[in-house]
């Protein structure tokens, strides 16, 4: 579908206006949840906004080939939100791990859309 293409190209421009601030690197704590461990760069896109007030979240992968191909749409029944990560550079291994992050409590789902070739 044409409107697909339109939505990754405006994701693609997003992303390369602006710059990426990674402020949880993989092995981190989270600042909130000690026991939770990210194991792949986390962080955000300086100059954006979101549903938490904060920069459009990131996670950035390992993968140097490949740009933008995923992103995770996120509900969290706690703060009663939704919201999107782009993932950058993710491997098919680290995209797993993001969704398995998002999807293992009973108060956080989320779903990876993955852009089509």
């Amino acid at each position: 579908m044409e409107y697909n293409k339109e939505f990754w190209s405006a994701i693609d421009t997003l992303v390369n206006q602006s710059e990426i601030v990674i402020d949880r690197p993989k092995g981190s704590r989270h600042p909130k949840y000690p026991d939770f461990i990210y194991e792949v760069d986390y962080g955000y896109l300086k100059n954006t906004s979101s549903m938490d007030g904060g920069g459009i979240d990131v996670w950035k992968g390992t993968d140097q080939n490949v740009l933008i191909d995923a992103i995770i749409c996120t509900v969290d029944l706690i703060k009663r939100d939704s919201e999107i990560k782009i993932l950058i550079g993710c491997t098919e291994e680290e995209k797993q791990k993001i969704f398995e992050t998002h999807n293992d409590s009973s108060n956080m789902k989320g779903i990876l859309i993955k852009r089509e070739s």
